[in-house]
């Protein structure tokens, strides 16, 4: 597992060891970013469910202002705080290591971007979306990962569906506000 591009390209990043985690595969990871591409530069980032961090690290490496790591697991917190100091992108990074619901609770940061991806088969995403719509900025955009066979509902507040892409066994749905523009 790799940054991919920008500031920290090609710089190698740990991950935890075992079955239960599950990185974003890089062809995942490099269509989660064709998605945000043009608005990536200067965002404020939230990496919900962490894990490693890859994702937040590879949106600090392409410019994002800030990001925001969030996992309930002590080791994840321990993996990405040490990627984002080999990736000299410490300075930009907020680690938060609470249960996601709780972090949504008390936060009262407002995100560009929102990237999820949970364990799968465990409803995260849906029981997740209804707090997070209300921290997004005005033009938002969240971006859901799951497993194909995983439809997910068509709004969630003024939030709807814009696009969704399959990748395998992968699918990634993204979510914009309904008063918006969409993607093309």
């Amino acid at each position: 597992m790799r940054v991919i591009t920008g500031s920290a390209k090609g710089r190698r990043l740990k991950t935890l060891p075992g079955l239960d985690v599950r990185p974003t595969i890089e062809g995942v990871k490099e269509a989660i970013f064709s998605i945000v591409q043009f608005d990536i530069e200067d965002a404020v980032f939230l990496d919900l469910f962490a894990g490693s961090g890859q994702l937040g690290i590879e949106a600090l490496s392409r410019g994002a202002k800030k990001a925001v790591f969030v996992d309930n697991s002590a080791e994840s917190v321990k993996i990405i705080r040490d990627n984002l100091a080999h990736t000299k992108l410490e300075d930009r990074g907020l680690v938060v290591n609470m249960p996601n619901s709780a972090f949504l609770k008390s936060t009262n940061e407002k995100f560009d971007i929102a990237v999820l991806d949970p364990p799968y088969n465990h409803k995260l995403i849906q029981k997740s979306m209804p707090q997070l719509v209300e921290k997004m900025s005005d033009y938002g955009i969240i971006i859901c990962e799951h497993e194909r066979d995983t439809v997910l509902p068509e709004t969630y507040g003024d939030f709807s569906v814009s696009k969704v892409h399959r990748h395998g066994k992968t699918t990634l749905t993204v979510y914009r506000r309904d008063n918006k523009e969409t993607e093309e």
